[in-house]
């Protein structure tokens, strides 16, 4: 009777809650909300000051008071309290414009595949605590597979490599279900602080981490590039103290990340060579879809291409293939139910 009635005043939403970014499906609008998961907290008075957007721009440039943190770390919750303020946030600036002084939608959250009980519950019970009235999880490369278009319920096999900020998950899906799986706590954050490792040890330059992340996004490359990039690496030189810049060229992003690319690569080899036979003739046949903001790294495509021996696709708009996935299941929830993970509440 009481969900009925919240039914009425809320709204079913869909969640990528994601180590970088937290993206939020509304049912019947779409994606409304895409915001960074940072929160900036006061440490003398506990209080949350910013949160998303707001809280990003404070990063690296706050009082010894004031820290900016992120409440995930490879894509599970680091910190629970937070990670609830932070998704208590999020839903009501989403309930916005609809009459609910207290909104208590149906939500659908993306995990990455393989987190434990304990890591699901926490996912579950920080979502009930902002304000949810009903939480489902999804794995997060078979939300991917389902944003992407990928028809999964057939008997055919699916090969998705989901690369976020703080996991990459590759899955073979088949029926609807995971078939063969890796999921590495390597991904777009791990590259930013192989840019910072390769500065310090090679140029004496100390970078702050979202210098990195704006480093890699501009010219960052998998393989070399036949049109040269370069951009300013600008950060405090650790000989002098003092403000340094220099400019790079894609080459060196290239040999900076190179060892997290290579990781990444075996994992999708390995994967393939545990899938069935019929399953691989399958994604021989299909090819590999890419999705996740990793995904928009020049060159990875081929790279993987070329050690797989296998057609390799970007699948449309990467960042949102996993909340556009948990959105198709809050549209028809009740038939595709078979696809979420039970519940540990």
């Amino acid at each position: 009777m009481f969900k009925k009635l919240f039914g009425v005043f809320s709204q079913d939403i869909g969640i990528d809650l994601g180590t970088a970014n937290t993206l939020v499906y509304v049912r019947e609008k779409g994606i409304v909300l895409n915001e960074p998961s940072v929160v900036a907290i006061n440490q003398k008075t506990k209080q949350v000051l910013a949160i998303g957007e707001e809280a990003k721009q404070m990063v690296g440039r706050t009082p010894a008071y004031i820290t900016a943190v992120r409440p995930l770390s490879d894509g599970v919750i680091s910190d629970f309290e937070i990670t609830e303020q932070m998704l208590k946030y999020f839903i009501q600036k989403t309930a916005q414009g609809k009459f609910s002084f207290a909104p208590r939608p149906r939500v659908v959250i993306g995990v990455p595949y393989g987190v434990t009980e304990v890591e699901r519950r926490a996912v579950e019970e920080a979502a009930m605590n902002a304000g949810a009235r009903e939480v489902y999880l999804i794995e997060e490369p078979l939300a991917a597979a389902i944003g992407a278009r990928i028809p999964v319920q057939d008997a055919k096999g699916n090969m998705i490599v989901d690369i976020g900020g703080g996991t990459t998950e590759v899955a073979v899906i088949s029926l609807g279900g995971v078939v063969t799986s890796r999921s590495l706590r390597i991904a777009g954050d791990e590259m930013d602080e192989d840019i910072v490792d390769f500065a310090r040890d090679n140029f004496n330059l100390l970078l702050g981490g979202k210098t990195a992340e704006e480093i890699k996004i501009v010219i960052g490359s998998a393989i070399e590039l036949e049109k040269r990039l370069s951009y300013p690496m600008r950060g405090r030189d650790l000989v002098s103290g003092l403000p340094k810049e220099i400019v790079v060229d894609d080459e060196v992003v290239c040999l900076a990340i190179s060892k997290s690319v290579r990781t990444i690569v075996d994992a999708i080899k390995s994967t393939i060579e545990e899938a069935p036979p019929e399953l691989v003739a399958d994604i021989i046949e299909k090819g590999i879809v890419l999705a996740g903001g990793g995904a928009q790294l020049r060159g990875l495509d081929r790279i993987i291409s070329e050690a797989t021996q296998t057609k390799v696709y970007v699948a449309d708009d990467p960042l949102t293939v996993v909340v556009r996935g948990t959105g198709v299941v809050i549209e028809d929830i009740d038939n595709l139910r078979h696809v979420l993970l039970s519940s540990t509440l």
